[in-house]
């Protein structure tokens, strides 16, 4: 299967800090890939230089085989959906007006762009809600609004960034199915999460990043497998690979 996403020694440092070191992974298309680390690992920051928040990293990114650099080509940009940890919802607006308006600024022709808000309501969960301002939503719904927002225009790749944070677990569960609706449609996900048991729910593959650096990958069968322990989860292989010591921020 040929790669959606290749990534090739993604180097990244805050001044002198190096945040990633030379990391290397593909995507494959209509696959969910888990990136998994603790807090510092350089998870958030490879996801920055994919989709072009940050700019000035060493090494190549390709999508469908073609270098992307989505931080100076809006055509590249046109190409992936977010979802990123913070919420990027406007709580002023309704959560029909912040698709409509996300359906517009991400070039959704507008003959489109209502049905595309009507079908993106419905699959957020959201069609009785709909005309309310998202202030007043609670933090479930605006995820599940944010994950909607992300993939608006139907891009072939979608990077989250740990989507289910602090929401119930209905809306969680909802997220879940999301996704793996979103991947039988044939889009890849880039997920990345400090919860386990979501990696080992819906990753059809995983990279254990540390320090910068990944550390193990494979699918997780194959990373319990390696622990060598019949009753191994991926908690097991995480607190292995990564140590039980607290992380700094």
């Amino acid at each position: 299967m040929t790669s959606l996403l290749e990534l090739t020694s993604l180097r990244y440092a805050y001044g002198e800090r190096l945040a990633v070191r030379d990391i290397s992974f593909e995507v494959k298309p209509a696959q969910i890939f888990g990136l998994l680390g603790p807090n510092g690992a350089g998870k958030t920051t490879t996801l920055s230089c994919i989709s072009g928040a940050l700019s000035n990293w060493t090494g190549s990114i390709s999508l469908n085989g073609s270098p992307f650099f989505p931080a100076r080509e809006t055509k590249h940009r046109a190409m992936l959906g977010v979802v990123p940890q913070e919420l990027a919802v406007y709580d002023t607006l309704t959560a029909r007006e912040n698709l409509l308006l996300i359906a517009k600024l991400c070039g959704v022709k507008k003959s489109e762009q209502k049905k595309s808000v009507n079908e993106f309501i419905a699959f957020a969960g959201l069609e009785q809600r709909q005309n309310d301002l998202v202030g007043k939503f609670s933090g479930g719904m605006k995820r599940r609004l944010n994950l909607a927002a992300g993939l608006l225009h139907r891009p072939p790749l979608v990077l989250m960034d740990e989507p289910t944070v602090g929401v119930d677990p209905q809306s969680r569960n909802h997220i879940f199915d999301s996704i793996e609706r979103i991947k039988a449609s044939g889009i890849s996900v880039l997920y990345t999460t400090h919860y386990m048991e979501e990696a080992e729910r819906l990753c059809d593959s995983i990279a254990i990043m540390d320090n910068g650096s990944i550390i193990a990958s494979g699918t997780p069968n194959a990373l319990k497998a390696s622990m060598n322990d019949p009753n191994a989860t991926m908690e097991t292989v995480f607190l292995t690979l990564t140590g039980r010591s607290l992380k700094n921020e």
